[in-house]
């Protein structure tokens, strides 16, 4: 098939997930076209099957703010057209579903019937979704989309209970790629960072409020009261230099290192011993997929779809938002000698039933569903 891709071309969840789809249907046969204003960032190899379309936003006195959905419509119509393209996959619901309706309006007008999959990621609709300047366009949205997707069983919960969705969703989870996410020996790296054989937690994230990445280091201030420990956070954000403060507070430090973004996040996993995710809302929890992948079991809160993947005492743990004294007594557990090596297992194991090899035939499944729907002939 030829198959538009919309998504935000940054770090977050949503973007890597479009990046990675695209790169894996392009290397099983599939014509792939990228639309967004700028290459994402996981856009790193040469495919004679990957292609990109740059989004021209121009800014006029007369605009406050550029009219990228505008502009995204626009461009959408124009690959469409001249790549005569099967199907348009959007992630992330705003502004990118609002911006395929109008452009598959336009192009009926040309007699040219596009489907639209739209797939919900996550604060599309459990943050920003919801915000009253929004929340109808969303819903319009969603429901005019000719096939919709969500990354979990909780999403796909949220979705129904806060908007009048009358479309059906399907399921089709987050993927790991483990050819790349797996276990490296990095014994030199573990060495320069753990040099008397400390336990090595790491958390990655864009350190927004909403990760409660504060928590973490309230429960390494806890842990390294009984053992010997160190942090890693990966990542940045708006939260970060709260992060720092709280760490000088704690007198704590001299073994926690901000590394900041990183691309290569597999090799840090490699060298953990436990991967920590105290959000107050996940929807799937991708940074915890990667890190189990990497054999590294997890202990996360019970929020969103987190309980969907990390599997309470097998894979981790699962504790309630915010429950710094039951995280620590859990990762006391986990560090033990007596218990790691079977939870890193068992994280390995989870990791495999989300293999790329997996999901991918269910988005192919899906496409063909959507497509025959769209374009079946009148009466049938």
């Amino acid at each position: 098939m030829k198959i538009g891709i919309v998504c935000y071309p940054t770090f977050g969840g949503s973007g890597v997930v479009a990046t990675e789809l695209g790169k894996a249907l392009a290397k099983q046969g599939h014509k792939i076209h990228f639309i967004t204003y700028s290459q994402p960032t996981r856009l790193d190899f040469f495919n004679e099957n990957l292609f990109y379309h740059e989004v021209d936003i121009r800014t006029y006195p007369l605009f406050q703010y550029p009219p990228y959905e505008l502009a995204l419509a626009s461009k959408m119509v124009d690959v469409v057209k001249h790549e005569k393209l099967d199907l348009l996959h959007v992630h992330y619901a705003i502004p990118h579903a609002s911006a395929a309706y109008m452009a598959k309006q336009i192009l009926l007008t040309e007699g040219i019937a596009v489907p639209v999959v739209t797939t919900l990621h996550g604060t599309d609709i459990t943050l920003v979704g919801k915000d009253a300047s929004y929340a109808p366009v969303v819903t319009f949205s969603i429901n005019q989309s000719d096939g919709v997707t969500a990354v979990s069983e909780d999403l796909k919960k949220d979705t129904y209970e806060h908007f009048k969705v009358t479309k059906d969703i399907e399921v089709i989870p987050n993927f790991i790629d483990l050819v790349r996410f797996k276990r490296q020996k990095k014994d030199h790296f573990k060495k320069a960072i753990c040099p008397e054989g400390e336990k090595l937690i790491v958390h990655t994230s864009n350190f927004r409020r909403v990760k409660r990445v504060e928590d973490i280091i309230r429960v390494f201030h806890q842990l390294s009261q009984t053992i010997p420990v160190k942090l890693l956070l990966v990542g940045d954000g708006p939260e970060r230099s709260k992060c720092e403060n709280l760490c000088r507070e704690l007198e704590v430090c001299s073994d926690v290192r901000f590394l900041g973004k990183l691309e290569a996040v597999e090799e840090v996993l490699s060298v953990a011993d436990l991967f920590m995710m105290t959000s107050e809302k996940e929807s799937f929890g991708l940074a915890a997929l990667e890190a189990m992948a990497c054999e590294v079991p997890v202990i996360s809160t019970n929020a969103g779809g987190l309980p969907e993947l990390n599997i309470h005492s097998e894979t981790g743990f699962l504790s309630d938002i915010g429950d710094i004294d039951s995280m620590t007594q859990q990762a006391l557990h986990i560090l033990d000698d007596a218990h790691l090596p079977q939870f890193k297992a068992n994280a390995l194991a989870r990791a495999k039933t989300f293999d790329l090899s997996v999901i991918l035939p269910k988005y192919e499944n899906y496409y063909d569903k959507v497509f025959r729907q769209v374009n079946q002939p009148m009466g049938v």
